[in-house]
């Protein structure tokens, strides 16, 4: 297995579908938001980039949930199990791609999660506490792993339960991980990057984005559930129920993707410290030097 990791806008999804069309792959994505259905242009499902010499490249762990429904690391391994194993034995390459930390860790760290049950007595006894107080008890067990952990009353019910649970069992237990080549990075310059999330942004605000909330909206997606969804999917939400008006919108958006892509880089930087080798390609190099990046790399470890 090939891995293709980096922040929003940095250029992953293009080369990993490059990839998989050159070395006979398919790409299995690891991103929060792109498992859900209806959710497209605010996830950056860009599907025209697995569209390579007029041939459609699988891609695989996109569109798996409903949007709405809670989605978790443990659903996802349990899916990542199944497509990787389904595309080796048919002898094909997979190329693993995304920007979620957690879940690009969970393959590939090989840790063994379980489904946590929900604890009832836990929740009630949680109904008591105000925000500050259940973000300050979350914060007693460690790092948290997601912002919108601490923003939503009943994410941080869910992020408790889980730590409460990891205290007795052995829910970082390591099995074997998935065979993997080499773990390759997109790094670009910092005003690159700003550039091209601002334009980006621009693009899906033009092109539907705003109409897609609106969708889901009506469709029965709670604005609760949306606004836990962060980023996009929290402040259109808050625009279309009048809370901001549209350029403070777009302002408070911009700057909060610009911070989420700075904690991706942070993620993976913390990944290098726990000890996985990450081999960073220049984000302005064209796309097929940068494969030849990845080829090179490949011919040394065969």
């Amino acid at each position: 297995m090939i891995t293709i990791l980096g922040p929003t806008a940095s250029g992953k999804t293009s080369l990993a579908a490059y990839t998989a069309f050159r070395l006979n792959g398919e790409v299995i994505s690891a991103d929060s938001r792109q498992v859900y259905r209806q959710m497209d242009i605010g996830t950056g499902k860009d599907i025209g980039d697995y569209i390579v010499e007029n041939q459609n490249i699988p891609v695989h762990l996109l569109d798996i949930a409903d949007a709405g429904t809670e989605f978790n690391v443990y659903k996802y391994l349990c899916q990542f199990e199944k497509v990787y194993n389904d595309i080796v034995t048919r002898n094909v390459l997979p190329v693993f791609c995304g920007g979620t930390g957690l879940y690009l860790e969970a393959v590939l760290g090989g840790y063994n999660m379980v489904d946590v049950p929900v604890n009832q007595e836990l929740r009630n006894e949680l109904d008591s506490l105000s925000m500050p107080e259940l973000v300050d008890r979350l914060k007693s067990y460690g790092p948290v792993h997601a912002t919108t952990d601490i923003v939503d009353r009943n994410r941080v019910y869910r992020a408790l339960e889980v730590a409460a649970f990891r205290l007795i069992h052995a829910l970082d237990a390591k099995r074997n991980a998935y065979p993997n080549k080499l773990i390759f990075g997109i790094s670009n310059n910092r005003d690159v990057v700003r550039s091209r999330i601002t334009s980006r942004l621009k693009e899906r605000l033009e092109n539907g984005m705003i109409d897609e909330v609106q969708h889901l909206l009506d469709n029965g997606v709670s604005s609760t559930q949306l606004k836990s969804y962060g980023l996009e999917y929290k402040y259109l939400t808050l625009y279309l129920e009048g809370e901001l008006d549209y350029n403070t919108m777009f302002q408070l958006l911009n700057i909060a993707i610009h911070q989420f892509s700075k904690r991706q880089m942070t993620w993976f930087r913390k990944m290098e410290r726990s000890g996985f080798q990450i081999l960073w390609i220049d984000g302005s190099l064209s796309l097929e030097n940068k494969f030849n990046e990845i080829k090179k790399r490949l011919n040394k470890t065969n």
